[in-house]
């Protein structure tokens, strides 16, 4: 059986001088003809066959299995498919229905653990990335997509096969420059003391950079805005209580002169326990 993942390539189509109306009918074309194509070779859903796929990898983490990057690339290769066809529409995609669309794709009843979702990064033209969840326990990854309106295709890729030091469990992903197109993945935090890792990424229209990872951090929490990147963590846990901590830190980050840097450092007072 023909296997849409195994077929279908992502390209960039030439750059001609023609009216960008065309520009985008022939981008949808060259995006809708393949899969067009597939179906007609084959019964299976392709939607179908790719949350057999996503399931597929989910399965394998959880029971320790061998991960392929061949079998992942073929999921991720699906849903690079959907996010360049919403880019390539129009010259102000729609991100709210191209993560209803997304949402649909699931694979797990609950989605417990499973999302996809696209979202802008910034810069002129813009930039965009696709985080992606597999499930519960499956790993995760960051797609971006770079271009100009008509012509987006994939540019860049972060995952444990082209990082191998990624924390790819349960990731989120939070812009902090829009105009230096600085992120910071944040993976984990679905454990009781909120233990996760966090990592500072610059996007140089070609690849992630990474820039800064942090430890495995417990209670830990974070906000972005106009100042930095804000984390608070617990900086001395107590190992014979460990919901407990000793000592919490709370930093502050900001992408400076070309450099992720820490600006400020601080121990937080803790909280004094409730008299009985």
């Amino acid at each position: 059986m023909n296997s849409i993942f195994s077929r279908f390539q992502i390209q960039r189509p030439a750059a001609h001088h023609l009216p960008f109306g065309f520009g985008v009918a022939a981008s949808l074309v060259l995006i809708l003809l393949p899969l067009l194509c597939l179906r007609g070779q084959t019964a299976a859903d392709p939607i179908a066959e790719f949350k057999t796929a996503v399931a597929a990898l989910s399965t394998a983490r959880l029971n320790g299995g061998a991960e392929i990057e061949a079998q992942q690339e073929k999921a991720l290769a699906y849903l690079d498919i959907v996010a360049t066809s919403v880019l390539n529409v129009s010259a102000a995609p729609d991100l709210g229905g191209a993560n209803q669309r997304l949402a649909a794709l699931v694979s797990h009843t609950p989605p417990v653990g499973e999302n996809y979702r696209l979202l802008k990064l910034g810069g002129s033209p813009a930039a965009y990335a696709l985080v992606v969840n597999f499930g519960l326990g499956g790993p995760a990854a960051v797609r971006i997509y770079s271009g100009t309106p008509g012509h987006y295709s994939l540019a860049a890729r972060i995952d444990h096969f082209a990082q191998k030091d990624f924390f790819d469990s349960d990731i989120e992903l939070v812009p902090v420059s829009l105009t230096d197109l600085v992120f910071v993945t944040v993976g984990g935090r679905t454990d009781d003391l909120s233990t996760g890792m966090f990592s500072a990424w610059r996007f140089d229209g070609h690849r992630a950079v990474p820039l800064w990872s942090s430890d495995l951090l417990q209670q830990s929490n974070y906000e972005a805005d106009g100042t930095g990147f804000h984390l608070t963590y617990c900086g001395q846990p107590d190992d014979d209580h460990p919901a407990q901590c000793l000592k919490m830190t709370r930093e502050l980050y900001r992408y400076m002169n070309g450099e992720w840097k820490r600006i400020e450092s601080a121990d937080l007072p803790l909280a004094k326990p409730t008299v009985k």
